[in-house]
């Protein structure tokens, strides 16, 4: 058994390229950048579904989406199948979580020994307005409201204000571990909401992104540049982007996002400081993740639920006492990372993914497959990504799909599906999603599966009130 501890970070809604040490010209992440440079960056990471509830799902139980049939944000992980924190658990490993999980209930055994200030589902439900996906049937948030929040700018929320208190819950965590006189290994999970939406800020972050300083996004349908028909019609649900008041307050938001990238860096270095200051830097190690992206504007689209880099793809770093620095180019997913959980302990477990340990000290592998599903709010059909050495296909239930090489165009700016010289290219990577799973039978059991939901919540009229409209509201939490 490994003797050191381990700590996962996970996020929520950290686009992977967010960061410094990703490359990105202006976002300021220095501890992140720290832990980088200590640890293993993996280059090519992905979420196993780009919306928090079923990535989160998939996340805890190791099993790919379209196994647990948890689609969507009313299908919250309930402790079953059971997952690395059970398999912990048997072996008397000591296991607690702090913060955001998005799982249905407190009281559900869910893989924690004690679950410390968790965000759960709107009422054990979720957004249940969201399953009814049927473009004829679908309707937007209850209320009207706006998805991004009515104001956006530098501020207070109730997110800001819990974000503080699961980082000073977390170094009172280690202070009462290290006091404790319990030299067993442990295992503590961390969950930090930023920079999830609503797109407040505190001021000192807001203002290291002036407005004039940032970039114009890429590929907008103002520019001339239509949206695949899929993202056209999943988008319109919504459409965050036709709701802004201005071009400045579009501007803010994007200063918003960016800044909150920098206020949840800002608690990761006070919870890394924490760790070192009891004493257990030196014997721990770390994972950070999130569960998902944000598109930020590109192509006119906000939030994640597309298959695209910016919403699909998260960053992933680990750093610790035997973990060489450098980065992985192997594509991973967040199932990676619930293998690695019980092999970091000596503890067999079976999922969908491997341990990043043998990831990272192996040979890089561009050929590994890794598959990403859609089948939540605003999806018409459901949306499947298979990544595949340079290649990346994103299919699309009863739409033509896209194909996108990866290495010569890694901001996908041009789909390569129609193009007859690739024809072979995009048939070799169907019939290895296929190998994976049989898309348009999937659909149908999401659907199936989500008109059942909504039969048991007492039907349409019923499910339409049920859930939060926007962003799930945090516990209250004294810090």
């Amino acid at each position: 058994m490994s003797q050191s501890n381990l700590l996962i970070i996970m996020s929520d809604e950290h686009q992977a390229r967010a960061m410094g040490c990703a490359g990105h010209p202006f976002v300021q992440t220095p501890n992140l950048d720290a832990l980088a440079a200590r640890g293993v960056r993996f280059a090519d990471a992905y979420t196993p579904s780009p919306i928090c509830v079923p990535a989160r799902a998939a996340f805890a139980s190791g099993r790919y989406v379209h196994e647990n049939r948890l689609w969507d944000n009313a299908m919250p992980y309930t402790g079953e199948p059971k997952g690395w924190g059970h398999t912990l658990q048997g072996a008397h490993i000591p296991v607690e979580s702090i913060g955001k999980l998005h799982y249905r209930s407190d009281e559900d055994p869910a893989g924690f020994d004690t679950e410390h200030i968790p965000m759960q589902v709107v009422n054990g439900v979720g957004m249940a307005w969201a399953s009814i996906r049927k473009e004829d049937e679908r309707v937007g948030p209850p209320g009207g409201g706006r998805m991004l929040g009515e104001y956006i700018g530098p501020g207070q929320s109730k997110y800001i204000e819990y974000d503080a208190a699961v980082t000073e819950r977390t170094r009172q965590w280690f202070a009462d571990r290290a006091a404790s006189g319990d030299d067993r290994p442990w295992c503590l999970y961390v969950g930090l909401v930023a920079p999830h939406f609503p797109l407040i800020v505190p001021q000192e972050f807001y203002d290291l992104y002036p407005l004039n300083s940032l970039p114009p996004v890429k590929l907008h349908p103002e520019d001339g540049h239509p949206r695949h028909p899929w993202v056209e019609k999943q988008n319109a649900m919504m459409d965050s982007e036709a709701r802004f008041e201005d071009n400045e307050e579009r501007l803010k938001a994007m200063a918003s996002y960016y800044g909150l990238c920098s206020w949840l860096d800002h608690n990761v270095g006070q919870i890394m400081a924490s760790l070192d200051e009891v004493g257990f830097g030196d014997n721990t190690t770390v994972i950070y993740t999130s569960d998902h992206g944000d598109n930020v504007g590109a192509r006119g689209l906000w939030g994640k639920s597309n298959l695209y880099q910016e919403s699909v793809a998260v960053p992933m770093i680990m750093a610790g006492p035997d973990v060489a620095p450098g980065t992985c180019d192997t594509p991973v997913s967040l199932l990676d990372i619930s293998a690695t959980v019980p092999d970091h302990f000596g503890l067999s477990f079976n999922g969908d993914g491997a341990s990043l340990h043998a990831i990272a000290t192996s040979d890089d592998d561009p050929g590994r497959p890794i598959l990403s599903e859609y089948h939540a709010a605003g999806a018409v059909s459901g949306a499947f990504m298979l990544r595949k050495e340079r290649w990346k296909l994103n299919y699309y239930v009863g739409f033509p799909p896209e194909l996108f090489d990866m290495r010569g165009d890694p901001e996908e700016l041009t789909d390569l599906a129609g193009d007859p010289a690739y024809a072979a290219k995009l048939a070799e990577m169907e019939a290895a999603l296929r190998d994976i799973l049989d898309p348009e039978a999937v659909d149908a059991q999401a659907f199936a599966d989500q008109a059942a939901l909504i039969e048991r919540l007492g039907g349409r009229d019923a499910a339409l009130k049920l859930g939060a409209p926007g962003a799930t509201p945090p516990p209250e939490a004294k810090r």
